[in-house]
């Protein structure tokens, strides 16, 4: 099957994406299940090695890869940022992994002749559906550790921006014992059905509606599933926040990428003296920024939108707060240019939880901010949601803001910052809510998800007396 590829600057279908069949599923997951008993049995450092090979196959094929990236989501500061993380993101995981995955010498129990040792059995082969707002990134940030655990990998993107496959598979070719555990199979839902009834695990990255139907097909095959779902991050800038420095961060973590990423703040709830100068300095900040819509696609900061039915999402959500009563502060327009769709930074204040803006994921470069009378009105909103992946808090009393973000229901909480969990991996977090389910994504924790922990329980007493078979 065949499907059409919208390029989102130019609103044309330029690419033609040749869809892996069932049958083509089915024969890429039997040879990937021949090759992971090789690939397990190496040792971490052995994988290690290999992946780092690959990184160097990587970065002969960056312009390609590149180029394909920005021909599918119509922006290049992104696109080359993507393939730096993931190279970054091989660096950190071959030399950090290794070391937790030693299972060590068997250890002494409390119980004087037992001992005790750890194996880690690799998930054989684990699935990957992702989405189109970051392709190379979030194709990979589950399949590195699973590669690392000793797991094969299959994975399915986004059928709106595929084009990067052919270019990274190049690179994997290059790599022959990598090239046996890992494959990219293109394709629309139905590829992703197929995927899902020959995997061992599953990890997703996607909405809510289509998250509910991966972990219902997950149960039904009794497999691990591993969900990154929808989000609708809040801002809560407290009393004595520093207004320049939340301006910026909000900025920041509302606009990047046209606001098209999980993490980005789409919500903001100020204590309401403090609500006047911030919209100023948001007007001043946020007015500066540019589409990155000329002849040089790294002039300018907002790229368009990707998804052409996202853009029904963000008219429905802005034409429905204007309609409640929302003042458009700056923006508030989807712009055509060069046949692509574009929304403008988007600013919006007179909101509240009635409007969509408030309540649902709109993935744009928009930022409603409603005026609060203090830290409990502001908590009670930021939690009167059915989403809790992220937030931020803003105040310089750093106690108080850590006592605030303590009671925020979300996975990760930035604190005087925004979207954090973009450039520091360590934090442990886990979707709260609608946002997902299953083990964590970031830390070393994240390889857990790729293992199944065996114990090896010792007699180490070789002279011990069975007595309980003594007659008596």
């Amino acid at each position: 099957m065949s499907l059409a590829v919208r390029n989102p600057r130019s609103g044309k279908e330029d690419y033609t994406l040749v869809a892996a069949t069932a049958d083509r599923v089915a024969e890429t997951c039997a040879q990937l299940r021949r090759g992971q008993p090789a690939w397990a049995a190496l040792t971490a450092a052995q994988r290690a090695q290999l992946l780092q090979q690959w990184k160097q196959a990587l970065q002969q094929h960056r312009d390609a890869i590149v180029a394909a990236l920005f021909a599918d989501t119509g922006r290049m500061n992104e696109s080359a940022m993507e393939f730096d993380t993931i190279c970054h993101a091989i660096d950190r995981w071959c030399r950090d992994a290794p070391p937790w995955l030693h299972s060590g010498p068997p250890q002494q129990t409390s119980v004087p002749f037992l001992a005790v040792a750890r194996q880690d059995v690799a998930i054989p082969l684990v699935g990957v559906i992702s989405p189109w707002n970051f392709p190379l990134l979030l194709s990979l940030i589950d399949a590195l550790p699973a590669l690392m655990a000793g797991c094969a990998v299959a994975v399915k993107p986004s059928e709106i921006t595929p084009r990067f496959i052919q270019p990274l598979q190049a690179s994997i070719a290059a790599v022959p014992a990598l090239a046996a555990v890992l494959a990219y199979l293109p394709g629309a839902g139905a590829t992703g059905a197929a995927l899902l009834e020959r995997v061992d695990a599953v990890c997703f990255t996607g909405s809510v509606a289509t998250g509910r139907k991966v972990g219902e097909a997950a149960a039904r095959a009794f497999i691990p599933a591993f969900l990154e779902l929808g989000g609708k991050d809040a801002a809560l800038v407290l009393e004595g926040a520093d207004i320049a420095r939340s301006s910026a961060a909000l900025a920041w973590g509302a606009m990047v990428n046209a606001g098209q990423s999980c993490l980005s703040i789409e919500r903001a709830y100020v204590h309401q003296p403090l609500l006047q100068p911030l919209l100023e300095h948001l007007s001043d900040d946020i007015g500066k920024l540019r589409f990155c819509a000329g002849e040089d696609p790294c002039d300018g900061e907002i790229g368009p939108i990707i998804s052409a039915r996202q853009a029904d999402i963000i008219r429905a959500h802005l034409d429905d707060a204007r309609a409640k009563g929302a003042t458009v502060v700056c923006g508030g327009e989807i712009e055509r240019i060069g046949g692509g769709l574009w929304c403008q930074p988007t600013l919006l204040t007179d909101v509240d939880h009635t409007m969509l803006v408030m309540t649902e994921e709109t993935f744009a470069p928009i930022l409603p901010l409603m005026g609060v009378g203090g830290d409990e009105q502001a908590l009670a909103l930021a939690n009167d949601s059915q989403f809790g992946l992220s937030g931020a808090v803003f105040c310089n009393d750093r106690d108080r803001a850590r006592a605030v973000a303590r009671r925020l229901q979300a996975g990760a909480v930035s604190i005087n910052d925004c979207a954090l969990t973009a450039i520091m991996h360590e934090g442990e977090k886990q979707a709260f809510k609608l946002s997902g389910m299953g083990g964590s994504r970031m830390g070393l924790v994240s390889l857990r998800r790729f293992v199944q922990r065996k114990a090896l329980l010792e007699n180490t007493d070789l002279t011990w007396d069975p007595w309980w078979f003594h007659s008596r």
